[in-house]
């Protein structure tokens, strides 16, 4: 065992390690942050697989962006921050689902492969993995980014529950400085 194989592994349990932390915690943002644990392990096993262009695009989209667009829709809901006893549930039901699914996936990959050897196709480049992405693949990149967006919109819409509804002055309750809850100076 090389010491590329042991570094490989090792990131693996990282992984492996902080994504299970990310479904079995209590506290959300601590999920947030196991998740850019996750996402980073996965990052620099592709930069031990000496894929530097897929690590990079990684680190920028998902911890770079993905989480960070988790966070900041954390904060716009005023959802807990802390450990929250209404979402418990017991974990066997989802451990046996996980489980089921992940012993099917594993008997149908065994079966579709056996022990045969695929040709890999020639090393690409980042022209040609361009080429792909703002080709054929830029319709799901444009549809994805519209669904993030409007994820934050909703987010935005959902932390303000007094827009689009009108009161009157008399109603708005006022600061020790003689402003209105909303009145901007």
């Amino acid at each position: 065992m090389t010491g590329v194989d042991v570094l490989l592994l090792a990131l693996g349990a990282v992984a492996v390690g902080t994504g299970a932390l990310v479904v079995t915690t209590r506290h959300l943002v601590r999920a947030g942050l196991h998740l850019v644990v996750c996402l980073g392990a996965l990052a620099g096993m592709y930069l031990v697989l000496t894929a530097e262009l897929v690590a990079w695009v990684q680190v920028l989209i998902y911890v770079g962006a993905v989480v960070v667009l988790l966070l900041f829709a954390v904060m716009l809901t005023r959802a807990p921050i802390g450990a929250s006893d209404d979402l418990d549930r017991p974990g066997w039901p989802a451990a046996l689902v996980g489980g089921g699914t992940g012993l099917g996936l594993s008997a149908l990959l065994v079966d579709a492969y056996r022990w045969t050897t695929v040709e890999l196709p020639e090393a690409g480049t980042a022209e040609r993995l361009g080429a792909e992405i703002f080709g054929s693949w830029v319709l799901p990149f444009e549809l994805l980014s519209v669904l993030l967006l409007s994820a934050l919109v909703g987010a935005i819409i959902i932390s303000r529950p007094a827009i689009g509804s009108r009161r009157e002055a008399g109603d708005r309750p006022e600061h020790g400085d003689g402003r209105a809850d909303g009145d901007v100076r």
